[in-house]
C-alpha cells in the first residue's frame, strides 16, 4: 500500500472519540482487519509489565485462534522483544510453543508508544502483533507507517497543551521557519527554478531547499520534503531536515548516502512517531541536462517532454525517512532538453479537496502543466496554486502545499 493512503486510511480510524488508549489501538486493529485493502488477518496487543519482565496479552482480534486472556510472555523466554526494540518492525517465526498451539507459526510485530528502561534495556510500551496471509517486506514497511502512525496518536492523547500558551513561542517559531525557506527564483546556469510554499496553519511540515554544492558552483541540490504531522511538530522535523541537507552538502556525499544517513538521523533523533517524504535531485552545469535524484516516499514529480508532451513520474526509490532505521535508497535519473519542465510538489497540492470531498488530484495537475509548459517557471508554479486554491475555496480538508518547478531554458 502507498504510505498516504495508509495514513488517510488511520487518519479516518481515528477521528472518532477513545475511552482510552487501549480502546484506541483495538478500535484500529479490528477495522485494519475489516478493511479490504489490508491482508491482515488476526492481531494481538501485548502491554509492558515491567515489574514483571513481561509483555502481557491485554486483546486479540480476527481469525486466529484466541490466547489465554492476560496471556504472558517474560523476556528471558522470548529475545524476540528485544530484536523489537532494535529494529522496531519485525518479521518473525513463532517460537513459544503455546502460540504454536494457537497455530501462530509466522507474525510481523511492531513497538508502540515511547520507550522504557529496564535492567540496561529498553522496551517499547506496546507491541502489536498481526498475522497475513502474505507477510513480506511490503507488510513490514506497512505495519512501520501504521505503528508510527499509532505513536504519533498516543503522543497526541497525552497532551493537553493549549494554542494560547504557545502563541508567542509559535509566532517565534513562524519567523524562524520564513527566515530558512530559500528565495523563491533562481537562474542556475541552463536552468529557471521557482518556488513556493503555502502552510495550512501558522507553521508548516512542508520546507523545500535550493542547496549549492560544492565551492565552483558546478552542481545544485533541490529538496522537497513532507513531515507527515501538522504545526510545531512538523516543523521542527522540517527545520531539522533542512539543516541536516545544508550541512551535509559540504562534503559532497552521494545522494544514496545522503539519504540513508537522513533516515538514520530522524529515526534516532524524532523518534518513532514521526516520519518524513522527501524528494531530492542534483542539477550540474553540463549541457547533458542530467537530473540525478532520490525519492523517498514522496509524491512522484511530473516531468514533461517539452518535444513530445510526453509524461513521465520520478517515482520513489525508497520508502519515507523514519520509522525503519535500516534502509537503502537508489538512485534513479532523467535528461533534461530544451523546454523540458519538471514539477516537485508535496501531497497537500493534489490532495486539497472541494467541498464534495473530491480531490484536486493528479490528473488536474497534469492538466495545468500541459496547458502552461511553455510558460516560466513561476507563472507555472503560480497559476497551480491559483487553480488548487479555486478548487478548494468550500472545502474543509487543508494541507501544507509546496511545490517547485525547474525547466531548462537553453
Amino acid at each position: 500500500m502507498y504510505y498516504k493512503n495508509i495514513n488517510r486510511m488511520l487518519e479516518n480510524f481515528t477521528s472518532k472519540e477513545f475511552k482510552d488508549e487501549v480502546g484506541m489501538l483495538s478500535s484500529v486493529l479490528k477495522d485494519l482487519i475489516k478493511d479490504k485493502e489490508t491482508t491482515i488477518i488476526g492481531a494481538r496487543i501485548w502491554k509492558l509489565i515491567p515489574d514483571n519482565n513481561a509483555y502481557k496479552l491485554i486483546y486479540q482480534t480476527g481469525k486466529i485462534e484466541k490466547i489465554e486472556k492476560n496471556f504472558i510472555l517474560f523476556f528471558q523466554d522470548y529475545p524476540t522483544f528485544d530484536k523489537i526494540t532494535e529494529e522496531r518492525v519485525i518479521l518473525g517465526k513463532e517460537t513459544h510453543p503455546k502460540l504454536r498451539e494457537k497455530g501462530i507459526f509466522k507474525y510481523a510485530a511492531a513497538g508502540l508508544g515511547k520507550k522504557i528502561s529496564k535492567d540496561e534495556h529498553s522496551y517499547y510500551e506496546y507491541i502489536v502483533a498481526c498475522n497475513s496471509h502474505v507477510l513480506d517486506e511490503e507488510f513490514r514497511y506497512s505495519l512501520s507507517i501504521i505503528a508510527t502512525f499509532l505513536t504519533a496518536k498516543l503522543n497526541a492523547m497525552r497532551s493537553n497543551l493549549r494554542d494560547s500558551t504557545l502563541k508567542a513561542d509559535l509566532d517565534k517559531a513562524r519567523d524562524i521557519q520564513r527566515s530558512i525557506l530559500p528565495k523563491h527564483e533562481l537562474q542556475f546556469h541552463s536552468y529557471e527554478i521557482y518556488g513556493a510554499t503555502i502552510p495550512a496553519e501558522i507553521l508548516g511540515g512542508d520546507f523545500f531547499d535550493y542547496l549549492d554544492i560544492g565551492d565552483e558552483g558546478t552542481k545544485l541540490g533541490i529538496a522537497l520534503g513532507d513531515a507527515a504531522s501538522k504545526g510545531v511538530s512538523a516543523a521542527a522535523e522540517a527545520m531539522y531536515i533542512s539543516g541536516a541537507l545544508r550541512m551535509a552538502m559540504t562534503f559532497e556525499i552521494k545522494i544514496s548516502s545522503l539519504m540513508k544517513k537522513l533516515n538514520l538521523l530522524i529515526n534516532k533523533i524524532f523518534g518513532d512517531d514521526k516520519f518524513t517524504s522527501l524528494f531530492y535531485g542534483e542539477l550540474s552545469s553540463e549541457k547533458s541536462g542530467l537530473f540525478l535524484y532520490s525519492n523517498a516516499g514522496h509524491n512522484p514529480p511530473v516531468f514533461i517532454k517539452s518535444g513530445t508532451g510526453d509524461i513521465s513520474f520520478l517515482n520513489p526509490t525508497g520508502p519515507v525517512l523514519g520509522p525503519a532505521p535500516k534502509q537503502n535508497y537508489s538512485v534513479e535519473a532523467v535528461n533534461f532538453e530544451l523546454n523540458d519542465v519538471l514539477i516537485i510538489y508535496s501531497d497537500g497540492l493534489v490532495e486539497s479537496a472541494n467541498k464534495d470531498f473530491e480531490f484536486f488530484g493528479e490528473e488536474r495537475l497534469i492538466e495545468e502543466l500541459k496547458e502552461n509548459s511553455s510558460e516560466t517557471p513561476k507563472i507555472i508554479a503560480l497559476k497551480i496554486l491559483e487553480s488548487v486554491i479555486k478548487f478548494t475555496n468550500e472545502g474543509l480538508y487543508n494541507d501544507d502545499k509546496s511545490i517547485v518547478v525547474i525547466k531548462k531554458i537553453k
